[in-house]
């Protein structure tokens, strides 16, 4: 009956003495036959299964009976309240005098789409908290499958190129290696520690080695010990103060593309005065331009190679990166060429308004004061930085990609640039 009832009667039911539930049964069965005729009397109505079973709670105290009737019903509305008020008629249960007072008709189905509701709402609720983008996922995946790539060598932290590839970047920790995977340099390794390791040492002797280290005493001391046990080609720190797994991929792309000749490193560390303080990014200025990372292949891999050296007696053709941008290919070279994790918006006149991380961009295209002609952003072009684009007026979006598009405003032209210009 449970299943077909629409109703609750519930009533409440006073008795001037002790009686048990089969009295309030037998005087609801025996005070209401023949009260609503044939169409509505109540046994029909339980063997037709219109109508539930009669639930009765009743407990006695001090001389007296008090409890609650319940009855399913599965008639309609107009029915159901007519036989909630024959209850009422009732004056007898067993030898003493009783009163039942209907308390509430409950709909059982408004009761069942509240739950409803509420369960939904719930939900929805957990649904919304867990749900990621297209956008979180692939960069999640991306991620997690670099960081899966960790393999050894001889015992040591190291990413899957160390054993083949040409240049290899020396690190410190498990922790930097994973970081450095993360942004796509699959050709790191760490020493675990200032006793830098004979395999270590051998890989130095027929690789280009740059030493990426952290800002600190503890980098030094890696430095000092690496060049005495094996050969060191470039040397790149991270800001004084900060390890190389606590960099951000602008940063630490910045940093290795920074490094300079260990040669000069020395020099300079030489000629320099020892009460002068260190640069902020522990390490020494130098006038050559450096061309220090690549794009190895399209699932973003980033290799350090060797530094190329402009002639000291002709004009570089690649010299551009050296000079401010004039034009907006000297942009995208300088922001997507150079893999910096950064966007940049342009004016009319390719002014930079502002510039920041890559994930910033959305914030930045929202809130600069003055409305970007241009964007030039080293990621992908979500959907939310074209919907943004959109409403500022940005005419163009330079992206590395396109992304997961749901719609694509017809008032922003995006255009599509590889991160392999230099």
């Amino acid at each position: 009956m449970q299943d077909t009832a629409k109703y609750l009667i519930h009533a409440d039911i006073t008795a001037a003495g002790v009686v048990e539930r089969s009295d309030v049964v037998g005087a609801v069965f025996g005070q209401t036959e023949g009260l609503l005729g044939d169409d509505m009397d109540l046994r029909d109505l339980q063997d037709s299964k219109k109508v539930g079973r009669i639930d009765v709670e009743i407990t006695a105290e001090g001389g007296r009976s008090r409890g609650e009737v319940t009855v399913a019903s599965g008639l309609d509305k107009v029915e159901t309240a007519i036989l909630a008020a024959a209850l009422e008629t009732i004056e007898q249960v067993g030898p003493c005098g009783a009163e039942i007072t209907v308390t509430d008709i409950e709909d059982i189905r408004s009761a069942k789409r509240r739950e409803v509701v509420d369960r939904a709402t719930e939900l929805l609720t957990e649904f919304e908290a867990d749900s990621v983008t297209t956008e979180d996922i692939v960069e999640t995946v991306r991620q997690r499958v670099r960081v899966a790539d960790v393999t050894e060598y001889e015992g040591l932290p190291a990413g899957p190129r160390v054993v083949d590839s040409d240049a290899i970047v020396v690190v410190e920790g498990r922790s930097d290696v994973v970081q450095l995977l993360k942004y796509g340099v699959k050709n790191a390794i760490a020493v675990e520690g200032t006793d830098v390791p004979d395999a270590v040492a051998a890989l130095t002797a027929d690789r280009t080695v740059t030493a990426f280290l952290d800002g600190d005493r503890g980098g030094d001391l890696i430095l000092k010990e690496l060049a005495q046990v094996g050969e060191i080609d470039y040397v790149a720190f991270a800001p004084r103060g900060q390890s190389v797994e606590d960099l951000s991929r602008a940063d630490a792309m910045a940093a290795l593309r920074d490094k300079i000749p260990y040669d000069e490193f020395v020099e300079s560390e030489d000629e320099s005065d020892p009460n002068e303080p260190a640069r902020a990014d522990g390490s020494v200025a130098t006038e050559r331009a450096t061309q220090t990372i690549e794009d190895a292949d399209e699932s973003g891999t980033v290799t350090v190679t060797e530094a190329v050296e402009p002639s000291e007696t002709e004009t570089d053709p690649e010299e551009s990166t050296q000079r401010p941008p004039e034009t907006l290919s000297d942009h995208i070279e300088a922001v997507i060429g150079a893999t910096t994790g950064q966007v940049r918006l342009l004016g009319a006149d390719l002014t930079v308004l502002a510039e920041g991380d890559a994930e910033e961009a959305v914030s930045l295209v929202a809130e600069n004061e003055r409305v970007p002609e241009t964007v030039v952003l080293d990621g992908p072009c979500s959907q939310r930085v074209l919907d943004v684009a959109a409403q500022r007026g940005v005419d163009v979006v330079v992206a590395t990609d396109h992304g997961e598009y749901v719609k694509q405003p017809t008032s922003v032209h995006v255009r599509i640039e590889s991160g392999d210009q230099s």
